[in-house]
């Protein structure tokens, strides 16, 4: 078993230890993935990027990660397939030729 299915079994287990499956449905762990997200955001706020606390950072990296594996979970999804057919579909989008260096969006490339 990989590293990231020992995680994720982890995880799981720490769900159902407490049963709290019954509170994970699709829609509400999108939504604490995204207030998650929030709360990484606003770790940065109003800062320079290198005053922001990287203990606060970890911890809230930790809870978006944690969510990702979770509504993954959910659909049987295997997140190294689809990230790795992400990075296949990107790399098409975003030619080296055409986007070393540049920020620009695939279709003003």
């Amino acid at each position: 078993m990989s590293d990231l299915k020992n995680l994720q079994k982890a995880l799981l287990d720490f769900r159902d230890e407490r049963d709290w499956a019954q509170f994970h449905n699709a829609k509400d762990l999108a939504l604490a993935l995204s207030i998650e997200a929030a709360e990484l955001n606003e770790l940065f706020l109003w800062k320079k990027p290198e005053d922001a606390n990287i203990e606060k950072i970890k911890d809230e990296l930790a809870d978006v990660f944690g969510y990702v594996l979770l509504l993954a979970d959910k659909y049987n999804l295997d997140l190294i397939e689809i990230m790795t057919r992400k990075i296949q579909k990107n790399a098409e989008k975003y030619p080296v030729d055409k986007a070393k260096g540049n920020a620009k969006k695939y279709n003003e490339l």
